[in-house]
């Protein structure tokens, strides 16, 4: 039996309710006697693989932590979108160039920085037990959600897309027949409203439902100075939706799902010659709400889709069914030269403005359709298994566009591309209870995945080989491809597999082992007026980890620990922007990362829960011959082949050695109910922006805290809470634009507000 939000009253250790942060607990406090602390602290079962089979974390040979109940109220205040994840659990690094629309991941320092609206991620995100393939459909807003599970290394053998980095894997509340809910609604910096809420309950004996929404807006917190066509930016209007509808029957289940979002706001806001040449400060004078822009900048995107997750009950068998279908619309246009004006004109700036530059890129049509069919066993004795087929059909055009700020913003160049993806795969995994302390795992997994890639339409006017002939068109185009062909097919076959062991020291104590494949399909980008048409063959990463995993104290502790080390064959790079402005995919010979995690969650005393989670990355690229594009104007500190730069041994892009996150939660009775404290803080280190290293496009490091204090009664149905998001108002460059000056984007300023929830 599932409730919305968990109560957090009366129970002072019970209070926190959940996981805190890193670990996967999902606690509920319920009415009537307090429950003995270890009790508080213990797991809950998790489905950690999409096989609905319930499992102890503890039994799992996996790098898992989980977000849920009280921590994904906190760090969801302020009207944040998913990228408020980034550095909440150990090795996990989220950024956009787009702001909201188009969040990319990373685990272990392992991601893809590439902007375009066709690009694959090797780190797949599961929502509801349907991935997410299209980098839009990544950003669905975060809102009444059971937990998100995080699973880190390959997991090629049983989920179904380019997974070779791991999955974020978000759980929404399911129905029950039990009638309840809640509504939360928040004030805050910048005239900000934030409402979201959920209301469920039976239909009949069988028959049960629930409904979720969300709405978040805010004003342009950012003046534009120059007379152009926005006045502010840094606005958003939001809205997302989801109803579920189950159905429990004798040996028969079935859950149903429609959802949808909304957004209109600002694209992500580019900010000219913020960089001090030289360093990686902020120019002297810097005013983060001001901006002088003379193109348009705007951001929309509709999204919506529909899931049917089917089981059988067979006896000494289970079958699923998860059928998923997925759609989308966007557009989103910004300033890339991030000022007014150019260097020929009587007037420019901020800074040097070598030549405006104004581009959007929408995708205007989309269907994905997934298909997963799995059969396991449930015999109860030494061996399980399982095994299964997964289907995957994706279709949709992308248009990019091209406008000259100077000329009011007239259109000047186009291009429409189409790609398909159809993929299909059969799977199994075994199960093994080889003695009572040891158990053993094996995975397997053959894929066959193919991508077509077309140019449909293009014209250019300006910065093109074939200006001189006063507009480039498709002919011009493919003339300037060496094979005359503007279209692509790669098709890619893999086989997959993992091994896994966990052994029990103790009733306490577990120790792991793992070693996993992953497998991430070929990359297609198109020809442009800055570059030709690129491939990047499909990339294979092997990895191995080994940790343990322990309840300490009488299970007033938790700790779960692990190292690891992986390479990637053949990994799928990105050279973006640099001085041609060329976005061109690229296979480097190897990459490697090594490290470490650490989660750990703690009651000190009866009234404070403390989690902490760390995790190092030490990533490198490791090819002899790859050398790519560099900035414009920056000081690039790699050894240079002619124009290029040689990019041997340096980091992954953003990839941050460490990051660190922590969280506490105080609690004392006040009258009838219960005051309480929670503060949290992310730090990752510095990372690089692009492929080459150079000074003014290292990120520093970054330290954001959050802090809410509140007051819970009757029984916890009830709380007011005032809160803050970056504290300390750090402020901080968190991406670039390198081709045509020190262009920037920044991290988000402090936010304050007050929120009041209704539980029922």
């Amino acid at each position: 039996m599932t409730k919305a939000p968990p109560r957090r009253f009366p129970a002072l250790r019970l209070s926190a309710l959940a996981l805190a942060l890193s670990l996967p607990i999902a606690v509920q406090a319920q009415d009537g006697p307090q429950p003995d602390p270890a009790d508080a602290v213990t797991l809950d079962a998790l489905e950690v693989t999409a096989q609905r089979r319930v499992e102890n974390i503890q039994d799992v040979p996996v790098s898992i932590s989980v977000l849920s109940g009280e921590t994904l109220d906190v760090l969801g205040s302020g009207g944040t979108d998913v990228r408020f994840l980034s550095g909440r659990v150990p090795s996990l690094n989220i950024e956009s160039s787009f702001g909201r629309a188009f969040p990319r991941f990373y685990i272990r320092g392992y991601g893809n920085t590439d902007f375009r609206l066709n690009t694959s991620q090797p780190v797949s995100l599961v929502y509801d037990d349907v991935v997410q393939e299209n980098p839009i459909l990544k950003g669905f807003p975060v809102f009444d959600l059971e937990r998100i599970e995080v699973l880190r290394g390959p997991q090629g053998s049983l989920f179904g897309r380019n997974t070779p980095a791991g999955v974020v894997k978000f759980d929404s509340v399911r129905p029950s027949q039990e009638f309840g809910g809640y509504a939360q609604l928040g004030y805050g910096s910048d005239d900000m409203w934030n409402f979201e809420g959920a209301v469920g309950g039976a239909l009949g004996e069988r028959w049960s439902a629930r409904v979720s929404t969300l709405y978040q807006r805010r004003d342009d917190w950012v003046r534009n100075d120059f007379d152009g066509p926005n006045e502010g930016f840094e606005g958003y209007d939001e809205s997302a939706a989801r109803a579920q509808l189950l159905y429990e029957g004798d040996g028969f289940e079935a859950l149903l799902n429609v959802h949808a979002r909304h957004l209109n706001g600002s694209a992500r806001l580019f900010r000219a010659n913020i960089i001090e040449p030289g360093t990686n400060d902020f120019v002297a004078g810097f005013d983060r709400e001001v901006v002088t822009q003379d193109g348009l900048n705007y951001s929309e995107l509709d999204s919506q889709g529909a899931s049917a997750r089917l089981r059988w009950d067979l006896g000494d068998y289970t079958l699923h069914s998860i059928t998923g279908y997925e759609s989308l619309e966007t557009f989103n246009r910004g300033d890339i030269d991030g000022g007014y004006g150019a260097v020929f004109l009587p007037d420019s700036g901020p800074g040097v403005i070598p030549f405006a530059s104004e581009t959007a890129d929408g995708i205007p049509d989309h269907s994905q359709w997934s298909q997963e069919l799995r059969i396991e066993s449930d015999y109860g004795g030494a061996l399980d298994w399982q095994a299964g087929v997964f289907w995957f059909k994706e279709d949709y055009r992308v248009d990019s566009v091209s406008y000259d700020s100077l000329n009011n913003s007239a259109q000047d160049g186009y291009q429409r591309i189409r790609q398909t993806n159809d993929a299909w795969a059969v799977f199994g995994a075994l199960t093994w209870q080889a003695t009572d302390a040891l158990e053993l795992r094996a995975g397997l997994r053959y894929t066959v995945d193919e991508k077509q890639l077309t140019v449909e339409e293009y014209w250019n006017t300006g910065f093109a080989a074939c200006v001189l002939a006063g507009k480039c068109t498709l002919e011009q185009l493919a003339a300037l491809e060496p094979d005359g062909d503007l279209s692509a097919s790669p098709e890619d076959k893999k086989l997959n597999w993992d091994l896994s062991a966990t052994f029990e020291l103790n009733e306490d104590v577990n120790l792991y082992g793992r070693v996993a494949t992953g497998f991430r399909g070929s990359s297609i980008q198109s020809a442009g007026a800055f570059n030709g048409k690129s491939v990047a063959g499909p990339e294979t990463s092997t990895a191995a980890e080994f940790g343990v995993k322990a309840d300490l104290f009488d299970r007033r502790a938790r700790l779960s620990a692990g190292v690891f080390y992986y390479e990637v064959e053949d990994q799928q790079l990105t050279a973006v922007g640099g001085a041609a402005n060329a976005n061109i995919l690229l296979n480097a010979e190897k990459s490697t990362g090594r490290g470490f995690e650490v989660d750990l969650e703690a009651w000190l005393g009866e009234s404070v829960l403390v989690t902490l989670g760390s995790g190092y990355n030490d990533t490198e690229i490791e090819d002899d011959d790859l050398a790519v594009a560099v900035c414009a104007a920056c000081t690039v500190t790699d050894p240079r082949v002619g124009a290029l730069a040689a990019i041997d041994g340096n980091p992954l892009p953003q990839a941050p050695k460490w990051t660190h996150n922590l969280t506490a939660r105080w609690g004392m009775p006040v009258g009838s109910g219960e005051f309480f404290v929670f503060t949290d803080w992310v730090y990752r280190s510095e990372v690089n922006f692009f492929l080459y290293e150079s000074i003014e496009f290292t990120g520093k490091s970054l330290l954001e805290g959050g802090l809410r204090a509140g007051y819970l009664w009757n029984d916890g149905d009830y709380e007011v809470a005032a809160y803050g998001r970056n504290i300390t108002d750090q402020e901080r460059i968190v991406g670039g634009i390198d081709f045509n000056n020190l262009t920037g984007f920044i991290n988000e300023p402090r936010t304050l507000g007050v929120e009041f929830t209704a539980r029922f």
